[in-house]
């Protein structure tokens, strides 16, 4: 019998970094300027690979930004009712780490700002 990964587990396996930009962003914006943003606004590089999540004012649309090989990629999910409930930032934070876990409860309608991580012992080195 193979046993279902953990949420550890996936985070751990993923390979790219997952951002989320905590300010609004006008949905208007399509790769040349979402990639823009990357680097002003969260301060990485838009060719990273890395997939860069971004919201909307009234926080009902999402848009993720990520570098394929040859080309960006660009997903756009629009809720019919209610908004994507995010994470708590801190005061001034312009950007925020996800994990791969917490992205896929955002997407699933999750409220990923009630949950609350316990402390877990990590071995470093």
């Amino acid at each position: 019998m193979i046993g279902l990964p953990s949420l550890r587990a996936l985070d751990r396996a993923q390979a790219a970094r997952i951002w989320l930009a905590t300010e609004a962003t006008d949905m208007r914006c399509g790769f040349d300027r979402l990639a823009e943003r990357v680097r002003a606004v969260i301060g990485e590089d838009p060719l990273s690979g890395h997939l860069f999540v971004f919201r909307s004012r009234r926080g009902d649309r999402l848009k993720i930004l990520a570098w394929d090989r040859d080309g960006f990629l660009l997903w756009y999910k629009r809720l019919e009712q209610g908004v994507f409930k995010l994470p708590r930032v801190k005061e001034g934070a312009r950007s925020l780490e996800l994990r791969a876990s917490e992205l896929a409860m955002i997407l699933d309608g999750i409220d990923v700002s009630k949950l609350k991580r316990v402390a877990r012992y990590e071995r470093t080195g």
